[in-house]
Parts: structure tokens; sequence; C-alpha cells
């Protein structure tokens, strides 16, 4: 029998108490340090000259402008990248075709590209002075430095978002379901509507969210594209920009708030999405 004292057994994947509280530590201070802090100070330097001088740099009219435009463009980008999102994930995980992963890449593209690039090519495409941004104009339908332009260049920046959530979850749920309801009787669209879409349903969502918080704080494309005209084409980030070049730091600072808030928004909604159907995500995503 062996007289050697019996080790005390730890996971190797269990970490000391001091450990643990320390790493806790570091986190939190970077969170403060680039989260808590600049939230904090926006909405300070928003009130500083009291509520009253915060509302009526909300009722000037370009405010006002910026914050129409900006939800404008986010309630007609981030729909239609939904639309394309479902069509691109059905497409790459329903059927089996020669440059799948071309394809993938390329909706990963976005990820990569600067935004001031995705602007720039967006000008040089349908620009005036080129061909077909020159018929465009002349029929009435101007593409640059017009709401059409700055829609195309904030769904080329949310466009991935939608795509990235359901293609994973449809590869794990495979074709099977669909195919069993095809050979029952049941016609495409049923199938997608009664099949498909209650099995991406969260993802779904879940990329709407964060394609729509995108949308909303898009900066570098919107600003070579849209031309920065007030109260025309000026959105709330490109706004705030102007505003604070001004020194205007009480009207910028509660643009910068009001986007803050619509972002926390989604943030909050998101946050409730995954409270309330912790078992389903957890079912359908992969992360």
């Amino acid at each position: 029998m062996s007289d050697t004292a019996p080790t005390t057994w730890r996971p190797a994947t269990q970490e000391t108490p001091l450990v643990r509280r320390l790493l806790i530590g570091v986190v939190l201070a970077v969170l403060a340090l680039l989260l808590f802090a600049p939230l904090v100070t926006v909405f300070h330097e928003a009130l500083r000259k009291g509520w009253l001088a915060a509302v009526t740099s909300l009722a000037d009219p370009e405010a006002l402008s910026a914050i129409r435009l900006t939800l404008t463009v986010a309630a007609i980008a981030v729909p239609l990248n939904a639309v394309f999102g479902i069509a691109a994930a059905w497409f790459i995980t329903k059927f089996d075709f020669y440059g799948k992963a071309f394809l993938i890449t390329l909706i990963d593209l976005p990820f990569s590209v600067s935004p001031v690039v995705a602007g720039l090519c967006i000008v040089l495409t349908f620009g005036a002075n080129t061909w077909l941004g020159g018929m465009l104009v002349q029929a009435g339908y101007p593409i640059v430095f017009a709401l059409p332009g700055i829609i195309l260049a904030s769904m080329f920046v949310t466009f991935p978002f939608v795509a990235r959530e359901l293609i994973p979850v449809m590869i794990e749920q495979g074709r099977a379901e669909e195919e069993a309801a095809l050979t029952l009787g049941a016609s495409g669209w049923r199938v997608f509507l009664t099949v498909t879409l209650p099995n991406i349903r969260w993802a779904l969502l879940y990329g709407v969210l964060l394609a729509n918080a995108r949308a909303m704080g898009e900066f570098g494309a919107v600003a070579v594209i849209s031309g920065k005209i007030r109260g025309q084409t000026a959105t709330m980030p490109i706004t705030i920009e102007m505003l604070y070049n001004e020194y205007l730091s009480v009207a910028a600072f509660t643009l910068a708030s009001v986007l803050a808030l619509l972002a926390l928004v989604t943030l909050g909604l998101k946050t409730l999405l995954e409270i309330r159907h912790a078992d389903q995500l957890a079912a359908t995503r992969r992360h």
C-alpha cells in the first residue's frame, strides 16, 4: 500500500478563484474603457447644457431629416437583405454546384472590403459621368448623391449578416424535412412557409437585428455615395460628424445619443430574444 498522500483532482478547464477574478476584472476594465466610458460621455455631453438645449437641437430640420433618412434607409435595406440572405442560404445549402465555396467567399466580401472602397465603387459604376449612371440621371433616377445610392451602399455593407446566420443553421438541418414535405405533395412555396421558415426564424431574426444595427450606424460607404448634402442625403452618422466639426457639440452629441439609443434598443431586442428563446437558439445556431 502506497504511503503517498492523494492529490486533489482538478479539471484542466477549471481555473483557481484568483485567476477567475483576475480574468473577470480584466474583461470589466476593458469594457469600461472601450464601451461604457464613451457611452456615458456621449449622454453627458448631450445633456451638458440641459434637457431643453438637447430637445431644441433635435427639433432642428437637419436633425429631423437625418433621423428620418436613417430610419428610411434601414427600413428598405434590411428587408431587402433579409430576402437576399434567405435566397442565398437556400441556394447554397439546398443545391450542390461547382463554385459554391467561391460564392460563399463573395458573400463574405463586405467583411474584408473597406466601406469607403465600396462607396467609391458605386460612384464609379453609377456616377453621372458613367454610361449607366448618365442614363439613369437623364431618366430622372439618379443613384449617386441620392437615396438609391445610400440604400445600395447600406445593402452592400449589411448583406452578409442574414446569409451568414442562416447558412450554418440550414446546413445542420439538412434537406430531409423539405424532401419529405415535397413527397407528400406540398408545393415549394408551402414547404418554405411551413417547414423551412419555422426552422430558421430565430437565426433570421438575429441576422436582421445585426443588419439593422449596422445599417443605421454605417458611415464610410454612405459618406462617399451621399455627397453629405444637408437635409437631403446626410444620415445621422454624417450629420453628427458635420455638427461636431462645426463645434456644435450639444447638437452633435444629442444626435449621437439618439443613434446610441437606437443601437441599445437593437441590442435589447437581441438579448431578449436570447433569454426568452435560449433553447431554440441553442438548437439552431452553432456559435
